[in-house]
């Protein structure tokens, strides 16, 4: 059983490439099944590292990732000559760290916000569907799973306030 993607669009790619590392998630994106999950858990060290600052440098750092993330996913998308394609996952990567700001601490709490993202992201209720088919480049990569992290953000806020 191979876990890595043979996908044909990836030999455009490599993982030396410092913006293709990013875009494929640090390679959690080559993953043959489920590219986008494996990529939201590679966003969990970074959540974690993340974790103890403060809140402005927190969202300093996550709009950062949002802001590179349309320059990296569009630089990727193109070097593979294909849209969206399903190991760019640095989208994943940003739409977990906008769920979790502000998320009280512990791990329940990184466990609803993933499941959270991944439901949201995989659903893709409205607007975020029609985002997604209608809104291209790297801006259009990044918008449906940044619009699925604020919804996510939302839920987990609530639990938040009436569970923690």
């Amino acid at each position: 059983m191979n876990i890595f993607s043979k996908d044909k669009a990836l030999t455009h790619l490599s993982l030396k490439n410092p913006i293709h590392f990013l875009a494929l998630g640090f390679g959690s994106g080559l993953a043959a099944k489920a590219p986008g999950t494996f990529g939201t858990l590679a966003a969990i060290p970074l959540f974690l590292l993340m974790a103890p600052l403060s809140l402005p440098w927190y969202l300093a750092l996550t709009l950062l990732s949002v802001l590179a993330g349309v320059y990296i996913c569009d630089k990727a998308a193109k070097d593979m000559g294909v849209h969206d394609h399903g190991a760019i996952v640095w989208d994943e990567i940003a739409g977990l760290l906008i769920t979790m700001i502000a998320a009280p601490a512990g791990w329940l709490w990184l466990v609803i916000g993933f499941a959270l993202f991944r439901f949201f992201d995989i659903l893709k209720p409205w607007p975020i569907r029609w985002l997604d088919a209608k809104v291209h480049g790297g801006f259009g990569i990044m918008i449906d799973d940044v619009l699925a992290g604020i919804f996510s953000l939302i839920c987990l806020q609530v639990l938040a306030y009436y569970f923690a």
